[in-house]
């Protein structure tokens, strides 16, 4: 059986409404920051219970944005986690700060009991990642940068819907970061961002920012960035919003199969801790796994498609070696990169297809393993 960790043909097999809606906007010619743009603003604004967004080129550019209207440069130090896709500790280089980090916990996102010992005179901001759609820690991140004065912007690039006792992430920092990459749980044809705030006066210089500083066609009141979000996006971002509620409900329930399949497998298989405070919504689904190559290629090996997010930590790739870090500085973090594992979670899967992705997995561990023989014979699936 064939099980893909893209849905890109599924999701736009039916494929006429969306360029009905394309061929409206070629009609109109209203390609740069027009009607769909503000519609969309308007609309993930409300998805994510905040008064104001601001759609930009990309969940990057979300980011340097963010930390650069907020006023972090040269001289200052942003901390944050190396178990996250590279575009976080980019966007801090690309103002001239400096990335710091901190080890992850057991659910992949930033350990807020080792922050306090990475501030410094020089830090100006924590940047928490909500890895994999599950929310890190932010009460706790919140109220040590009261503390401290420190700034918080959200990289919620993974965890459009994800709450934290009913409260949405991108809801805690000045301002939050989202993704509309292909393959997020709200996406779009090509690379698109988003920005979220509570502030009116963020907003406003952010719309600036991201338009060349232009208060008019003629006037300009500084020089910044042109990352816009594009129409034609937009017009795609708003067919599909419509649909994230659920798309989030499918990938939740896909989860909590695996996780039920998988919960007598302790010996082989680590399950983070869920907590029912938390909405995790399972942009991937990932497990630490005894013998994690080989069951990789086992599972390629038999049609399914499955990924490492991320194989080597940001602080041992070569874009970082400036900022002095060496292997064994983030024990989890590294340990983590060896033994996780991605399984396909996305809304298109079949019960068939799930089911056949727990057999393979089991049956990796178990063939060598008489004493499970028994017991998987009885096992059924929740």
């Amino acid at each position: 059986m064939n099980v893909p960790y893209s849905y890109l043909d599924e999701q736009f097999a039916q494929i006429d409404d969306y360029l009905q809606d394309v061929r409206r906007l070629v009609q109109s010619g209203d390609f740069t920051l027009g009607q769909a743009v503000m519609e969309f603003e308007e609309r993930f604004a409300k998805l994510c219970g905040l008064p104001y967004a601001i759609g930009v080129g990309s969940g990057t550019d979300a980011l340097i944005l963010s930390l650069k209207i907020l006023g972090i440069g040269p001289g200052d130090e942003v901390i944050t986690t190396p178990n996250t896709f590279i575009s976080t500790v980019g966007a801090i280089a690309m103002t001239g700060a400096r990335p710091v980090f901190v080890d992850n916990n057991d659910e992949y996102t930033i350990d807020v009991n080792q922050i306090e010992k990475a501030i410094t005179s020089k830090t100006k901001a924590i940047l928490p990642v909500h890895l994999t759609g599950c929310p890190a820690d932010m009460p706790r991140i919140m109220d040590t940068a009261k503390k401290h004065k420190l700034l918080v912007v959200e990289d919620a690039a993974q965890a459009i819907l994800a709450k934290i006792n009913g409260k949405h992430v991108g809801s805690w920092g000045k301002t939050a970061c989202f993704s509309l990459h292909p393959l997020k749980n709200l996406n779009v044809w090509g690379d698109g961002g988003v920005i979220v705030t509570r502030s009116a006066e963020l907003c406003r210089k952010l719309k600036l920012f991201r338009n060349h500083g232009m208060t008019t066609r003629d006037e300009i009141e500084m020089f910044s960035h042109n990352s816009r979000l594009d129409s034609l996006q937009a017009v795609i971002g708003n067919r599909l919003i419509n649909e994230v509620e659920d798309i989030t409900q499918k990938r939740i329930a896909n989860a909590r199969q695996y996780d039920e399949a998988f919960k007598d497998m302790k010996e082989y298989i680590t399950i983070p801790q869920r907590y029912p405070s938390i909405q995790q919504v399972y942009h991937t689904y990932v497990l630490r796994v005894k013998n994690r190559d080989a069951l990789l290629n086992h599972l390629i090996e038999r049609g399914i498609k499955v990924k490492i997010h991320y194989p080597i930590p940001v602080h041992l790739q070569k874009a970082a070696s400036y900022l002095g870090y060496k292997k064994g500085d983030f024990p989890v973090c590294e340990k983590d990169s060896q033994a996780i594992i991605s399984l396909p979670v996305h809304q298109h899967l079949t019960a068939q297809q799930i089911n056949y992705v727990i057999d393979c997995a089991r049956e990796f561990y178990i063939k060598h393993d008489t004493r499970r023989t028994a017991d998987n014979a009885l096992y059924t699936r929740g």
